[in-house]
């Protein structure tokens, strides 16, 4: 029998915290728009704390919570990636580089030999 996992439902206060982290960026925008007036200081400062305030609610809630474990995972296996040295990633540039332009002679050559073979040879167009 295969294992199921059981997923946790979201609880009213998660979708609370969620329209509460939506509403502060939506305030934080607006009120970026509404304090054209007072300068740019003040549109950017309320821009900025609004976004940051939604960050924060987001952060606390589950969701937000398992965002911040997805990206210790995922910063936990790019940790784990072999990187190619610079002469290694160098010499497979070259290779690529060197395989298309054999490609594109290849490529050239048949539409060439094509282009003879029904042009010239069968419909004797030229």
């Amino acid at each position: 029998m295969a294992s199921s996992q059981v997923e946790t439902v979201s609880t009213g206060a998660d979708k609370a915290k969620l329209a509460a982290a939506v509403a502060l960026v939506v305030a934080a925008v607006v009120g970026f728009y509404l304090l054209a007036r007072q300068g740019q200081i003040a549109q950017w400062g309320a821009l900025l704390v609004g976004l940051a305030a939604a960050v924060v609610v987001f952060l606390t809630s589950e969701p937000g919570k398992e965002f911040v474990a997805f990206g210790r995972d995922a910063w936990r296996e790019v940790k784990k990636v072999v990187w190619p040295t610079r002469k290694e990633a160098g010499q497979m540039t070259a290779y690529v580089f060197a395989f298309v332009v054999v490609m594109a002679l290849f490529l050239w050559l048949t539409d060439k030999t094509l282009e003879w073979a029904f042009y010239d040879l069968i419909l004797g167009w030229r």
